[in-house]
């Protein structure tokens, strides 16, 4: 749809005006929000900073707890075997301590005494596996704080072993204080982390592992008391990525196969906007940042900001990681720029509307100067008229305007008398579907309709089935040519065919798509009958020239036998009464016998010629092109097989050349050819085709001539000369064939193909180089 002047002027003043007010408003949002944006990152910093702290309360007591644990491995009672001595002490160890979750001892035998604050049903709660005798013992002890009993039971279920731990097999292959990188604790099932110190025997070696467990597990309560912004969080990641705490305790742990629990990996909380913000750290060997890191990302409809804070310290090799909404800090400043753009698009509305009244006066006068441009192109005014009041550029316009259109005009009027009275069947149609969109009076009678009726048809309507529509009709339109010259046949009213020759020129658009064609067709149906004619004449004289030489050389072979027979035979019978004699004269016998040989002889001279003349020895060969040869070839048979509705395809490329008799090759390929045309055209078959393929091989060359036509009777020797399957064949035509391929070195077969179709196939050997005087001794030879 095309908008017209005055829409345009409306629309580009109320676009102005709105561009305008957008403008102001996005500037003053883009401010805005790179202010907000600036303290959001400054807030996320102070929550990350706060957090830092905060972790930072953890460090003390674990170094205490790593002291403790010294102090624990020089005691005597962890040194012996005493287990109640040693879970009183742990007992006390913890009730001074109010920051530990637990005391423990582990010996190298799986012996293993822990004492760790319990929900109940005491507030303390120990833990004493024992091994004596090869038999272990779990008992699990609730007391209060006075260390009385509050409950006991033993726990046969139970497969702890402290050696299996990480922090015994640390402290036990380092040989001094560690603490371990936080992870849940077995028991408690709690995060945490653990201090541990080995314990020596007197020959220092190993004696056990004590050790102090502090739950971390307030970080993340701490984490879940931050406000940063309306629905930010804060987490803290240890250096191999998993998460350690988090505003929701529950996503930071996950069950391993063996029943125990672990850390989540950054990677896999879920969390699903902590992952997209941070997930790409678990791709790293070590989660370490050495500076602020701030970034901006979206996830789902929702852009987030998110901070990573350097690691915390050595001892505690912590990252904090903090990502909020944007829409926290910039929510409200989005409602209002949308607001400003509500307003922005009422201006421009009023402005439009203004604006289209102001055009609607500037293009008055260019709209009246449309229409009467428009009423003159169609002939209701003259281009005499005097112009409405417009614009002086208009006028000029004008002028050259009704100068261009009374030329057309003119044309239009000359190329219709000319379509209209054309000698010839003129025909314009339209591009891709057809149709026939104009005809003349010839082209209509051509075809038996009325002007009206044919111009309900298409090309395709007026086609004969067999015969290709031109490329230009197609619906692709992929055909890029401009003109078309080609014989076809059409469909007359009544269903007659005539022959026809069609010229078609394309009328193409700038970009070179096709608009229309002009056809412009004669009849040569006559023509057409005339040929069909001279060529029936033309096969009559082959065939009964053919006749006559066989004739003529049966009445040479009477006639120059005759003589030597008859010789013969008088000689016989001289021979023969000269024995019968009581006296017979051996010379007389011997000269007639000698007569008799020369006779025999020149009989046998004249069938070797003969045999000469049907082999065509001395026949000069030469190097030629086959596949030249096989072009012209079928040129020979082409018109014969469409007559009969046969079509002949070929495959034949890069062919070698051949050395041999040309005219000789070329009349075997005739042969054949017309043999399978014959075929097919004597039968009923659906499919009628000729298949002609050549092709190198390593020793020469291989044609084959394969047709959809009846086939042969099996008995039949096809090869042997006077065997013919034709009511008026010689059977001469294949056994010259045969002659012919095997004179060149070559051999020449029949077959069936899988689907039973008739094949004739031949071959001819490879082209040795020959110098001249090599061919001139073949051909004395």
């Amino acid at each position: 749809m095309k908008i017209s002047l005055g829409m345009v002027l409306a629309l580009c003043l109320a676009g102005l005006q709105f561009v305008a007010v957008t403008f102001v408003v996005f500037s003053s949002f883009l401010t805005s929000e790179k202010v907000l944006l600036a303290h959001a990152r400054d807030l996320l910093r102070d929550v990350g900073t706060n957090t830092i702290e905060h972790s930072k309360g953890f460090l003390k007591p674990a170094r205490g707890a790593a002291e403790l644990a010294t102090r624990l491995a020089e005691n005597e009672v962890i040194a012996s075997d005493n287990f109640e001595q040693l879970e009183k002490l742990l007992f006390q160890q913890l009730q001074i301590s109010p920051q530990f979750a637990g005391v423990f001892y582990g010996d190298e035998t799986g012996n293993f005494v822990y004492v760790m604050r319990s929900d109940g049903p005491g507030p303390f709660r120990s833990k004493i596996v024992m091994w004596e005798d090869g038999q272990r013992t779990t008992d699990l002890i609730w007391r209060d704080d006075r260390y009385a009993i509050v409950e006991e039971r033993a726990d046969p279920t139970d497969t702890y072993d402290p050696r299996e731990r990480l922090w015994y097999q640390t402290a036990s292959e380092k040989l001094t204080s560690i603490w371990t990188d936080p992870y849940i604790f077995f028991t408690s099932q709690k995060p945490g982390i653990t201090a541990a110190s080995p314990v020596f025997d007197p020959f220092g070696g190993i004696r056990g592992v004590v050790g102090v467990d502090i739950g971390i597990d307030a970080i993340s309560e701490f984490l879940s008391r931050l406000n940063v912004g309306d629905s930010g969080k804060a987490l803290i990641l240890n250096r191999n990525g998993d998460v350690i705490a988090h505003p929701n305790q529950e996503l930071i742990r996950t069950q391993n196969t063996d029943g125990t629990f672990r850390f989540v990996n950054i990677a896999e909380i879920g969390d699903p906007v902590a992952r997209a913000a941070f997930g790409h750290l678990d791709s790293t060997a070590e989660v370490s940042v050495e500076r602020e890191v701030s970034s901006r990302f979206g996830l789902g409809d929702s852009t987030f900001v998110s901070t990573l804070m350097p690691v915390i310290s050595e001892e505690l090799p912590w990252t904090i990681a903090v990502y909020a909404p944007e829409a926290d800090f910039t929510g409200e400043i989005k409602a209002n720029r949308s607001q400003n753009v509500w307003i922005a698009a009422s201006i421009a509305l009023i402005s439009g509307i203004f604006g289209l009244v102001l055009a609607n006066y500037i293009h008055k006068p260019v709209r009246a100067f449309a229409v009467r441009s428009s009423l003159v192109s169609q002939g209701e005014v003259s281009a005499s008229e005097p112009l409405p009041k417009t614009y002086r550029e208009l006028e000029r316009a004008n002028e050259t305007l009704v100068q261009a259109i009374a030329e057309r005009k003119k044309s239009e009027a000359e190329f219709g008398r000319t379509f209209d009275l054309a000698s010839r069947g003129m025909a314009q149609i339209q591009a891709k579907t057809g149709k026939l969109m104009r005809v003349n009076t010839k082209f209509a009678d051509m075809l038996g309709y009325t002007n009206d009726e044919v111009l309900q048809l298409t090309a395709h309507d007026i086609s004969h089935p067999d015969d290709p529509v031109a490329a230009f009709f197609f619906e692709d339109g992929g055909n890029t040519g401009s003109e078309y010259l080609h014989e076809k046949r059409l469909l007359r009213k009544d269903r007659s065919v005539i022959w026809v020759s069609e010229n078609v020129i394309v009328i193409r658009d700038d970009a070179g798509n096709p608009l229309h064609a002009v056809v412009t067709v004669d009849d040569i149906t006559e023509r057409k009958a005339s040929e069909r004619k001279i060529q029936q004449l033309s096969w009559d004289l082959s065939h009964s020239a053919r006749v006559n030489v066989m004739g003529q050389m049966a009445t040479s072979l009477a006639h120059e036998l005759n003589q030597p027979l008859l010789a013969i035979t008088q000689n016989m019978d001289s021979a023969l009464f000269n024995l019968q004699q009581s006296t017979c004269d051996i010379e007389e016998l011997k000269t007639i016998l000698q007569e008799t040989d020369r006779q025999a002889h020149r009989a046998g001279d004249i069938i070797k010629a003969l045999r000469g003349f049907v082999k065509k020895d001395g026949v000069e060969k030469a190097e030629f092109d086959f596949q030249e040869l096989l072009e012209q070839t079928l040129q020979l048979v082409r018109s014969e097989a469409k007559e009969h509705g046969i079509h002949i395809s070929t495959d034949a490329v890069d062919l070698d050349p051949v050395y041999g008799s040309r005219v000789q090759i070329a009349q075997v390929l005739v042969n054949l050819l017309r043999n399978a045309i014959e075929a097919i055209a004597d039968s009923d078959v659906e499919e009628r085709l000729v298949k002609l393929k050549a092709m190198n091989t390593d020793n020469g060359l291989m044609v084959d001539v394969l047709d959809t036509g009846p086939g042969f009777d099996p008995t039949s020797d096809l090869f042997e000369q006077f065997e013919t399957t034709k009511e008026d064949g010689m059977g001469l035509g294949l056994s010259i064939c045969r002659t012919i391929v095997e004179s060149h070195g070559g051999k020449l077969w029949y077959q069936e193909d899988e689907n039973g179709n008739s094949r004739f196939c031949f071959t001819l050997p490879a082209l040795i180089p020959k110098s001249v005087p090599e061919i001139q001794n073949e051909l004395s030879a």
